[in-house]
């Protein structure tokens, strides 16, 4: 099945049964997070294919997971991305965290203030389904509660201002994630992932490449962090990004980011990027 988190007329959010054709069934949760806490949330998704409910269509996508407590992500994952940044396949995962704040909807747009070297990510992106800690692979994946898509959308100038990547990755609202969580029960083993700028294809990929796959990801994790129903962890970008072409290509303002994973959905995000300003140095 796939949930997504629908904004009403009313400007509120509400999680939603896709049910082909663009039509949803409302489910009573403010959003998807909020249905994953739920323990019977399984139960009450089946309770509403069975019932007649409140249908939704022309649906606008809210991020999927607008709340969530923890959107953990993995750098350096996929082998040729490895090798396009000139480093040496990992022994241990390259982790780092965003803010609810940074997420958006599958069809927003995207404005970036401050940043001349917005680069695009294309990603799988692992929703946690209940609770983990110090969980081995096989309890990390029974938690899965599902895969979606997302653009780690990167401002490099800051990123590479100093060796910690948080700064460079957590702007406010860019982000995008959805359109919706496919559950792991009907996931297949791997997904492709492909990343496109004005409709050019500048990203392709496979997640059966990863170094550390969903539930290895989620286990090393978990061994330092509790993970929640409704936690987000992004898996890697494959090649093909930005920094990485010669000469290096970024976004610029008006430009459309595609995101797409056969079996889950597709993000379209314009992006308004105002100038950047200058950095503030030490002892200046």
């Amino acid at each position: 099945m796939k949930l997504a988190t629908l904004r009403t007329s009313g400007g509120s959010t509400t999680a939603a049964l896709a049910t082909g054709a663009d039509t949803y069934l409302a489910l009573p949760a403010t959003d998807v997070g909020a249905l994953l806490a739920l323990p019977e949330w399984r139960t009450i998704v089946q309770e509403a294919q069975a019932s007649e409910g409140s249908v939704i269509t022309g649906a606008d996508f809210a991020p999927l997971l607008p709340r969530a407590g923890k959107v953990i992500c993995c750098g350096l994952n996929y082998g040729d991305h490895i090798q396009e940044m000139g480093r040496e396949l990992p022994e241990y995962p390259t982790l780092f965290a965003k803010y609810a704040d940074t997420l958006v909807g599958a069809t927003d747009p995207v404005e970036v203030h401050g940043s001349g070297r917005v680069d695009w990510e294309a990603e799988l992106a692992v929703v946690v389904g209940s609770e983990l800690s110090r969980a081995d692979e096989n309890q990390a994946r029974a938690a899965i509660a599902g895969y979606t898509v997302a653009n780690d959308v990167s401002m490099r100038d800051w990123q590479n201002r100093t060796l910690q990547w948080f700064q460079g990755k957590a702007f406010d609202r860019t982000t995008p994630v959805g359109p919706v969580m496919l559950t792991a029960d009907e996931a297949g083993q791997s997904f492709e992932v492909r990343g496109y700028v004005n409709g050019e294809l500048v990203q392709r990929g496979n997640t059966s490449t990863l170094v550390f796959g969903p539930a290895k990801l989620l286990s090393y994790i978990s061994q330092f962090t509790t993970l929640r129903p409704g936690d987000l962890v992004l898996t890697g970008t494959p090649g093909g990004v930005g920094m990485g072409m010669t000469p290096p290509r970024f976004l610029i303002d008006g430009d459309v980011l595609t995101t797409e994973i056969d079996g889950i959905g597709q993000l379209a995000n314009k992006f308004r990027i105002h100038a950047p300003v200058a950095p503030v140095h030490a002892n200046a």
